[in-house]
């Protein structure tokens, strides 16, 4: 407390400082008093100001003792109590004639001393309950009526425990130094100021005041009889409540008036004097002039002679706080005095009439009508102001008592929702919220005698009114200790202030005026001197409107207060509510009314964000597709571009209605009809042959173009001609045809749309062949009918036109997914056709499926023989034998060179025997297939649709093993396995028996297992995401806890709760989400952490994954934000000012208004709106571009469009820096990852500018090119690493990601790109010969990076598996070179065995990967690395379409100890790699590895499979299988 004190005492000693520094300003020689009271006590200089706490006469008396005011069912209701309390007539006249000037001039009093109206923050209501059927406020009885009440303002400080209730605070100074005049801060007083002459600034009328514009200052609360609101014309005065009525109005204008009445007087005597010289001496002579008549004339009216003490000088230890107990029940007495209404009159007596908003006359101006009134057509002008203050002073007020005129009881403003009020039951309730003392406590604080019954409180009441005090007694439950103060003052009062009130309003003045440092009777603040003391104690108010209006000395009474018999002009009536204009009823305000639509438009725009930013994106990406084929026509050679149909017919094929016409060239001749496409190549074949006649359909209708070739077996041949003269030439070449052969043409027509509708599109056709094919299975095939094409929900005709299908060649090599013109489709489809008619019926096709799919290996292979034993002697020639060899090969689809096709027939001929005999049987051909029978036991003719039917057929997974052998029955364990490789014994072969799984366990230990092992495989994945994600609910959390159950200073539970702690909650997580995702894209700082430890914590190879991740969840939840807004928004839009201000402080003022700003504002025009809607916009953008389709598409737009980022977090920063609810928060998180992201792109941009020289490049098949680029001095990078290029050439900011090709101890750096997009064939477009003639050098390279991925981790594992895809290979060509030097120099590493397995759709897309395959398998003398081939191309071999191509690819490898297909010493397989086999055999071979390295790169497929066999391992007790894999 000591220290405080001393606090104080410096505050003190500035405040002198300061105040020295007034007199300077303006040049006098006294203190200048603060306009907001501070310093009036030196020693303690808050006492007394603007803000300052209440001061209690007594404890209060809360329900709880902290702050919970009492309420009913232990206090009566407020409404019913102001009924039974104050009710009675009005037109009783005050027993000691008081006026009505008394009246308003004590509630300027009020204004000048307390102000706690305002609502306090945060907003607390204690609205009061309208009893059902209240005649008033209830007339339909609906029980659901309130009075809004808001308690007022508290010091926070305050009401935290019993030793510490809530106290009030003032928002007025508690002096009486005219901050009702000039403000309470000097901030109010320069806005009233003119700075010239030390006048206040006055309107059009030098009278008058200024009408308030568009500051805020003024309270302007709305019209209850009209709704008017806003601050335009309420006046500018020095107290916020001035304009409350026309009367408190009225009485500020006085005090404006006197001001510049002594500052034009000073001006006058002294004009050499600055503005600010006369400002200060005018104003202390106003103050001054306006103490003596508060304290020394009004006082001892309005108490009924009762006067002060005299004074005592100034009194430094009295605190002039003012009292709960004074402003909230003992100053409210002045409510029995006002009048129903107000006389106007002239200097002439003239009591003039008033006009009424419906354009009646009254006599007097309606108290009730004249609240908050804007435009009032009787006071418009000053006369007007003169002749309403002269009326006051010659009427007399209501008589001092306990009634309340139906004005203020039953019409008092309200709010716009409900636009009256009851100011009794509002002052009832103010009490209970101040925590008033009961009446009986107050007397006996008093020294009052007590009471004991409601009859001793008032025995002049009890006479003549017993059932009012019945029926307050009533409501208190008979209890007189109940009895609150204000309630009890009331009736204790009569022809005045009873002795509660009036001890309580005299202990309040005298504290004052005492307390006063700057009074004007205090001798030692030297503001005035003897003399000029006396001159102002005889100044009284009747001098004051004398000064400032146009009434003569003699127009008024001296004693304005009283009107005395003999006073000039007396009132013609006392006013009762009769004789006046009736009071309006209540209007209401539905805050949103007339918003509704356009708020829902904005939200549905809002919405439509994504779906303008994914038209755009759209559009992006069709001009990206069309520059792409633009690019690939003009790339074309000009032998390839098209030319011009020259030969035949041109016409354009229609299919079905969905597709496009491509036009065709059609010829007839030879009795065929053949289709050919633009590039002459085949497109379809008919025989007109079959069939003794020809049906053609041609249209009548749309310029006749159409023409329907019915085709029996097959689908309908539909073409439109460019004219009808084409149509006709080729009607006329066919029916020339059809003619030479005996056929008949028949011609018929009908409109286009019924000819379409006709036709059997090849869409039907093949529905048709499926199901066909379908049901023949069913035949074969242990298959459900739901499978096999059931046809028992299909018409009759439909199954009839099934039953009835036979298969063209095409179709049947269509099913094999061969090409037509294969030999092994004409062989196969020459032996199942029966009967020769050229079409394979259904009991054909079943007949040869039977063989192929149930049959035995001989029959498999007799099958075979037979199909190639063409004249059926039982023997295959040398040329026959070499044409079944051709026709197997033929399957490779271009897998092998014709020299290589060539090498593999030598090869079977030489097993066969045949480069000695001229013919072989097929014992001789079987015994050629015996090392092979398995693999033609479980051999099938896999047909398009059928590839998983059929029970009994075992998986490939199950079919093969990789590495176990299978020249013995008995299983062989790794050791022996070993023990062969080491003494150079062949490889084992690729297949085994089906064997069952080998660890069987219980149900429930095998998911508890798998459940371990998943934790272990995921340990760190699952660390990192915990962390990020319980951080991120962690914060989110705290931040919903602390709005929905701790903030009660913000508000919240009165306003939209769930809104703003669903928004605040989600913001605390995206900032916390939106800068850590930087971290996931430090490559810099992600490379440099792989060498560290932090490697075995963090999962770094998941760092985009992670970007992914928290990107989404950042977006769910910026949405989810973004709803908690509109919600807020819309709340904000229904709610009071008075909330939104608790709310909001630093942007919103409660000036009484009520109105809240419209939900456009909230958007539009609030800084926070604005990058809200701005950053929903940029997400849009940012999140469609960045998904995979149009990144695939165009990668540009999506790396333009995510350079939005910057935008992002600097619009984030200013929306979360504006700080509308809470203090910024968000570079707390940002600040951190920013420097490390910023650090790591300054690391980037110093490399990227750097001009790096091509050495070397090379166009390579399958579009690959290859760069060999010089290697920057200092470029340190390990195997298996990236780097990320952009052409100097090309656009300049567009990097793209390739990993390195070269090893670490190669001198250059080299790169393979695949042209697959538009920036890659730009790229190898620009090394073409031809460009580079006209560049005349290699275009240079920009060079970022290296930057680590897990495939540089392949050297930590003592077996490595390396899986590429396509262009995948390239980090494993980095590896496999960097292995093969490490083991050349004996280096010491931790890997022992690699396994390569190279997937390509043919071994020719990528020849410089055999390249480097067969330098490794070269230099590998240890025989680290094993490879194996996947050409997926070609069927697997279990196809029996493939198995005489594996058959061949055997021999061949026995013959030349080298693969037919690559020519390295690697086993070559066909179809896709069964990935768990091969792993399974990994963990037989190594048996004592525990982690094995799976590192994968391709197509995202590739990388899937890989990632599920892992998984599936990894569910056994074995070597944990890790696995990285990266998709390009």
């Amino acid at each position: 407390m000591d220290v405080r004190k001393w606090v104080w005492s410096a505050c003190a000693l500035v405040g002198v400082v300061l105040s020295g520094g007034g007199r300077c300003r303006c040049d006098s020689t006294w203190e200048v008093p603060r306009f907001d009271g501070w310093y009036n006590s030196l020693g303690c200089p808050r006492r007394g100001a603007a803000g300052s706490r209440l001061v209690r006469l007594l404890p209060s008396q809360y329900w709880d003792g902290v702050y919970q005011p009492a309420h009913e069912p232990w206090q009566p209701n407020p409404r019913t109590l102001s009924r039974a309390l104050a009710p009675g007539p009005s037109g009783l006249p005050s027993t000691r004639n008081q006026t009505v000037l008394s009246l308003f001039f004590g509630y300027h009093l009020a204004f000048e001393i307390f102000d706690s109206r305002a609502p306090g923050c945060p907003p607390e209501f204690m609205n009061i309950q309208v009893p059902r059927g209240d005649p008033v406020f209830d007339p339909t009885a609906t029980g659901t009526v309130i009075l809004p009440f808001q308690r007022g303002p508290w010091d926070k400080e305050s009401g935290q425990s019993p030793s510490n209730p809530r106290t009030q605070v003032n928002a007025a100074t508690a002096w009486i130094d005219g901050s009702s005049i000039y403000g309470p801060s000097t901030s109010w007083s320069d806005s009233l100021r003119r700075f010239s002459g030390g006048l206040l600034a006055s309107g059009p009328e030098r009278s008058m005041p200024r009408h308030g514009g568009g500051r805020s200052i003024m309270w302007s609360a709305a019209d209850p009889s009209t709704g008017e609101h806003g601050l335009q014309g309420l006046y500018e005065l020095g107290h916020a409540w001035a304009n409350e009525n026309v009367f408190t109005a009225a009485e500020g204008i006085v005090w404006f008036r006197y001001h510049n009445h002594v500052a034009s007087r000073l001006q006058e005597q002294h004009p050499s004097w600055s503005d600010e010289r006369l400002f200060q001496h005018a104003r202390k002579t106003v103050v001054a002039a306006f103490q003596n008549i508060a304290v020394y004339e009004w006082l001892p009216a309005f108490l009924g002679d009762k006067e002060l003490p005299p004074y005592p000088g100034y009194q430094k230890f009295v605190d002039p706080g003012v009292s709960p107990e004074f402003q909230a029940a003992a100053m409210r007495f002045g409510l029995t005095m006002a009048p129903p209404g107000v006389y106007m009159r002239n200097r002439s007596c003239h009591f003039r009439a008033v006009t009424n908003a419906d354009g009646s006359s009254s006599p007097a101006m309606r108290l009730c009508n004249s609240f908050w009134k804007r435009q009032s057509a009787d006071v418009r002008a000053g006369q007007d102001v003169d002749e309403l203050l002269m009326g006051m002073a010659s009427q007399i007020a209501e008589r001092e008592d306990n009634v309340v005129v139906e004005d203020l009881k039953d019409y008092m403003y309200g709010p716009l929702r409900s636009s009256r009020s009851d100011l009794v039951a509002v002052t009832v309730q103010r009490g209970r919220d101040f925590g008033l003392p009961s009446y009986a406590e107050m007397r006996r604080a008093l020294d009052l005698p007590p009471i004991e019954t409601f009859e001793e409180i008032s025995p002049e009441l009890n006479r003549t009114s017993p059932q009012l005090l019945h029926s307050v007694a009533q409501l208190y439950g008979g209890d007189v200790s109940k009895l609150e103060l204000f309630p009890g003052g009331l009736l204790e009062s009569l022809d005045g202030p009873g002795p509660v009130f009036s001890a309580i309003i005299l202990d309040q003045f005298e504290r004052i005026r005492n307390g006063d440092r700057f009074w004007f009777e205090n001798k030692q603040n030297g503001l005035f001197t003897d003399e000029e003391v006396r001159s102002i104690r005889r100044i009284t108010y009747h001098d004051v409107l004398v000064a400032v209006t146009s009434a003569w000395d003699t127009d008024v009474q001296k004693h304005v207060f009283f009107w005395r018999d003999g006073d000039p002009c007396p009132q013609p009536a006392q006013l009762t509510a009769s004789m006046l204009h009736p009071c309006t009823n209540a209007t209401r305000l539905h805050y949103f009314e007339g918003s509704a639509a356009g708020f829902a438009a904005f939200i549905i725009a809002l919405l439509f964000f994504p779906v303008a930013s994914y038209l755009v994106a759209c559009l992006v990406a069709y001009l990206q597709k069309y520059r792409y084929r633009k690019f690939e026509r003009r790339s074309r050679n000009s032998g390839d571009r098209t030319e011009e149909l020259a030969v035949g017919i041109t016409a354009f094929e229609w299919q079905s209605h969905d597709n496009q016409r491509p036009p065709v060239r059609v010829e007839v001749e030879k009795r065929r009809l053949q289709l050919f496409d633009r590039s002459g190549s085949t497109q379809r074949c008919l025989s007109l042959g079959h069939q003794d006649h020809l049906d053609v359909l041609l249209s009548n209708d749309r310029h006749r173009k159409a023409l329907l070739l019915k085709v029996p077996k097959e689908y309908d041949l539909v073409l439109f001609f460019d004219d009808e003269s084409k149509r006709t030439e080729f009607i006329k070449q066919l029916r020339l045809e059809v003619t030479d052969f005996w056929q008949e043409l028949r011609v018929k027509e009908m409109s286009e749309k019924e000819l379409l509708k006709e036709a059997i599109t090849k869409d039907q056709r093949a529905q048709i062949v499926e199901t066909f094919i379908r049901h023949a299975f069913s035949k074969v095939l242990e298959i459900e009918r739901r499978d096999a094409g059931d046809m028992s929900g299909i018409s009759r005709q439909r199954a009839r036109e099934v039953l009835q299908c036979e298969l063209t060649a095409a179709e049947f090599a269509d099913a094999l997914g061969l090409k037509a013109d294969s030999l092994f489709v004409d062989s196969m489809f020459t032996l199942a056709d029966k009967d020769g008619n050229g079409y394979l019926s259904f009991q054909e096709f079943l007949d040869v499926m039977v063989i192929f799919m149930k049959g035995s290996p001989e029959e498999k292979s007799r099958l075979m023989f037979c199909m190639n034993d063409i004249g059926g002697t039982g023997y295959l020639s040398k040329e026959e034998f070499a044409r079944m060899l051709r026709s197997f090969i033929e399957i490779s689809n271009g897998a092998l060179s014709k020299k290589q096709a060539e090498d593999g027939i030598t090869a079977m001929m030489q097993a066969a025997g045949l480069d000695e005999r001229e013919r072989i049987s097929w014992q001789d051909f079987h015994f050629l297939l015996r090392d092979h029978e398995k693999e033609i036991q479980f051999a099938q003719l896999n047909v398009k649709g059928m590839e998983t039917q059929g029970k009994k057929r075992l998986s490939r997974d199950q079919r093969v093993s990789f590495i176990c052998p299978a020249n013995t029955g008995a299983r062989t364990d790794g050791t022996e396995i070993r023990r062969r490789k080491k003494l150079n014994v062949s490889a084992p072969d690729v297949y085994v028996k089906p064997k069952r799984e080998q660890y069987i366990k219980n149900p429930v230990r095998q998911k508890v297992q798998q459940f371990k092992r998943f934790i272990e495989n995921y340990r760190r994945h699952i660390v990192c995401f915990t962390l990020v994600y319980g951080v991120t609910a962690g914060v989110m959390a705290e931040r919903c806890y602390y709005y929905g159950m701790q903030a009660e200073a913000t508000g919240v539970p009165e306003t939209s709760a769930v809104g703003i702690i669903i928004a605040r909650g989600t913001a605390a997580g995206i900032s916390f989400l939106f800068p850590y995702m930087l971290l996931t894209v430090c490559r810099n700082l992600i490379t440099l952490c792989r060498e560290t430890f932090l490697n075995r914590y963090i999962p770094f190879d998941a760092a985009i994954d992670f970007h992914r991740f928290m990107a989404m969840t950042a977006i769910v939840l910026s949405v989810v934000h973004s709803l908690g807004h509109v919600v807020n928004i819309y709340i904000f839009s229904i709610s009071d000012l008075s909330i939104l201000s608790c709310l909001f402080p630093r942007l919103l003022a409660n000036n009484g208004s009520e109105l809240p700003p419209k939900w456009y504002w909230w958007f539009l025009q609030t800084v926070p709106g604005m990058t809200g809607v701005l950053l929903l916009l940029a997400f849009a953008i940012m999140y469609v571009f960045a998904s995979r389709y149009f990144r695939h598409i165009s990668f540009r737009g999506f790396w333009i469009t995510h350079y939005l980022y910057v935008i992002v977090y600097v619009l984030t920063v200013i929306h979360g820096s504006f700080a509308l609810l809470q203090e910024p928060r968000f570079h707390i998180y940002l600040i951190p990852p920013a420097l490390l992201f910023l650090l790591d792109k300054l690391i980037s941009l110093s490399r990227k500018k750097v001009e790096i020289p091509v050495v070397r490049a090379e166009l390579l098949p399958s579009g690959v090119t290859h760069l060999e680029f010089k290697r920057p001095q200092g470029f340190v990078y390990r195997s298996g690493q990236w780097v990320r290029i952009a052409c100097v050439t090309l656009d300049t900011d567009e990097y793209h990601p390739f990993t390195l090709t070269s090893a670490p101890h190669e001198e250059t750096l080299s790169l393979h790109i695949r042209a697959v997009g538009p920036w890659t064939s730009r790229l190898r477009e620009l090394y073409t010969e031809k460009t580079l003639l006209e560049l005349g050098a290699y275009p240079k390279l920009y060079l970022d990076g290296p930057f680590g991925e897990g495939h540089q981790e392949w050297i930590d594992f003592e077996v490595s598996v390396l899986v590429g895809g396509g262009i995948g290979v390239t980090p494993f060509a980095s590896i496999l070179k960097d292995l093969v030097f490490k083991s050349s120099i004996k280096s010491k590493i931790l890997c022992k065995k690699v396994y390569f397995i190279w997937v390509t759709r043919t071994q020719r897309q990528f020849e410089w990967v055999s390249d480097i395959i067969r330098e490794v398998e070269e230099v590998d003398t240890q025989e680290m690395v094993s490879v194996h081939t996947y050409i997926t191309q070609v069927a697997e071999k279990f196809d029996l379409r493939t198995t005489m191509l594996y058959v061949c690819e055997r021999h061949f490898q026995k013959v030349w100890n080298r693969s037919l297909f690559t020519g390295l010493r690697s086993v070559t397989h066909f179809g896709r790699p069964p990935f768990v086999s091969f792993f399974n055999s990994l963990q037989e071979v190594h048996p004592e590895v525990s982690k094995i390295g799976v590192f994968s790169c391709g197509p995202p497929g590739l990388t899937k499979n890989v990632e599920k066999a892992c998984q599936q391992m990894n569910k056994r007790d074995q070597a944990h299988f890790i696995h990285h894999y990266e998709n390009f």
